[in-house]
């Protein structure tokens, strides 16, 4: 039985990304830290998955697991160097802790003169791979060279959404996991070194990449997050409320539209096929069985406000190509009002805008000062003083939104 290695075992390494591997016959380790996660891994050497969808649920076991202790360096590293294909999804802040071990798997690798070596990097990061590939070759310099040439760093375009478990949906166990029927797992083709793996279910290698990780991000994600903002401004508690909205459903699909847009002159794409997708994502998002909150889709704005992330990120997108973008403005401004209790990111940005102002947010956190800022500024503005959505629809409209073409 062939072996798959899945650094973290959160809801999409088990909800997603081991659980296509053990349905198509790997045998699948996970490393993590949580040592109650570990020892029912190894006790069960199974765990259930819930599909979960407004027509019911569907329970699926997922067998052949077990449970590898993240602070065993040594046992980590002789798991990887025994693999057949590994994958992370860790979380972008946690990769530099994770290098070393996976650098000592590869150097026992190298030595003992294996096959080429497969990394699925499924991060929420654009250039990922090369980031992580930089980390790796700083643990082992002499083998800067075979980490080239020898290991492919394959990104990944997450799209299935797994929500955070409640202790009521996990129901006595802590490896249970709701997801939703989507499982498709875009990979880079032209990044995997040796064998292309066409035994596992629903790995789709696609070239070129970009377009992939760029639909994820500008546009998956940042609906998403636009559908939080709005729906905190409305005091909604389930994304599903806020996609249910009329008014936000509508900001949410012409961003959408907007970013489909810069997105098929980036990549050379037909657009049907992501306004496909775009009205895929807003019936996905209707998914009421999983519960799946704002306050956690919106939570830490100082990172989904980042320069190159979900909206500051599609918004250049669009500037670059002269696509109107003024929908996407929404959702930054209302990213800036957006203060949760327990979410101190949030509420760092929230504060820093109400007293600095939000020229002076857009150019701290989003490093942007381009030609949209007074637009922010307006809508922001309008947000504070109470005016419903319907009105920022019609400054965006008049500031240029009516332009869209497909």
């Amino acid at each position: 039985m062939k072996k798959f290695i899945m650094y973290g075992a959160g809801n999409i390494g088990r909800g997603f990304i081991g659980q296509l591997f053990s349905l198509s016959g790997y045998s699948v380790g996970f490393i993590d830290i949580n040592k109650e996660v570990i020892g029912r891994l190894n006790s069960d050497k199974e765990y259930p998955v819930d599909v979960v969808s407004n027509e019911g649920l569907e329970e699926i076991m997922v067998k052949n697991v077990y449970g590898i202790d993240g602070t065993d360096i040594e046992l980590v590293s002789d798991e990887i160097a025994s693999a057949d294909i590994m994958a992370t999804a860790i979380g972008v802040n946690v990769l530099k802790f994770i290098a070393k071990p996976i650098a000592l798997g590869l150097k026992k690798r190298f030595e003992k003169n294996a096959k080429p070596f497969n990394i699925i990097i499924c991060e929420n990061l654009i250039g990922a791979d090369e980031f992580l590939k930089g980390l790796i070759k700083e643990q082992i310099p002499e083998y800067a060279e075979k980490v080239e040439n020898e290991v492919g760093f394959v990104e990944a375009s997450i799209g299935r959404m797994v929500p955070v478990m409640t202790e009521e949906k996990k129901q006595g166990n802590p490896l249970r996991v709701y997801v939703e029927p989507y499982n498709i797992l875009p990979v880079d083709l032209n990044a995997f070194k040796g064998e292309v793996p066409s035994d596992v279910q629903n790995l789709y290698p696609y070239k070129p990449f970009n377009m992939f990780i760029q639909r994820k991000l500008f546009m998956h994600n940042m609906s998403h997050a636009t559908c939080a903002y709005l729906g905190y401004l409305r005091n909604y508690e389930f994304i599903y409320q806020a996609a249910e909205d009329f008014d936000i459903k509508y900001v949410a699909y012409k961003s959408l539209i907007q970013s489909a847009l810069a997105i098929s002159k980036e990549n050379g794409v037909e657009i049907e096929m992501l306004i496909s997708h775009a009205e895929n994502l807003l019936y996905r998002f209707l998914n009421k069985a999983l519960g799946d909150t704002v306050a956690r889709v919106g939570k830490d704005t100082i990172r989904k406000l980042s320069s190159n992330d979900r909206l500051v990120g599609a918004l250049k997108l669009c500037e670059k190509h002269n696509v109107p973008n003024e929908y996407i403005c929404i959702g930054i401004a209302t990213a800036l009002v957006f203060d949760p209790d327990g979410d101190d990111s949030s509420k760092e940005v929230c504060a820093y805008a109400k007293e600095f102002g939000v020229k002076a947010t857009l150019e701290k956190y989003c490093q942007y000062t381009g030609e949209k800022v007074a637009l922010i500024e307006e809508l922001y503005e309008m947000i504070k003083n109470g005016k419903q959505i319907s009105a920022l629809v019609k400054v965006c409209e008049e500031a240029g939104g009516k332009q869209i073409r497909v």
